[in-house]
């Protein structure tokens, strides 16, 4: 695997992400943000952020996928919310489970959170960016 992920003792252990990804992959793959619109740019789960954080992560996956790699390959993520407040962690987490269940991985990497006022669409809620390294 190209990606290893650590969690190292001199810092805090979160259950939800991980604090490094080590890289050893030959290939980098820059993943541009990805929202929740199906491959004919249809939009999905319209008002339902769980779903849309859904539609992203698995738009990366299946991109992953295309070019020879996989979810797992992600070595960071970041993602963009509208209007970010913490109750919508619960919503957020139960997009990123549906998600893994479909692809069949573990979600977990290193992850950067932003609050944003909009993104390019009006309809979007969430757009997830990942970076990734494929051997």
């Amino acid at each position: 695997m190209a990606v290893e992920l650590v969690n190292p003792d001199c810092l805090p252990k979160p259950d939800v992400y991980r604090q490094l990804s080590i890289a050893s992959g030959s290939k980098l793959v820059f993943l541009a943000g990805q929202v929740a619109r199906d491959a004919d740019g249809t939009p999905v789960g319209g008002g339902d952020f769980a779903a849309q954080v859904e539609q992203c992560y698995l738009n990366i996956g299946r991109a992953l996928t295309e070019i020879g790699g996989s979810f797992d390959d992600v070595a960071k993520l970041t993602v963009y919310v509208v209007d970010w407040t913490p109750e919508k962690m619960p919503l957020l987490g139960e997009g990123v489970s549906r998600a893994a269940a479909k692809l069949g991985i573990d979600p977990v990497k290193p992850i950067t959170l932003l609050g944003v006022a909009a993104l390019g669409e009006p309809d979007l809620m969430v757009e997830v960016e990942a970076t990734a390294v494929i051997e």
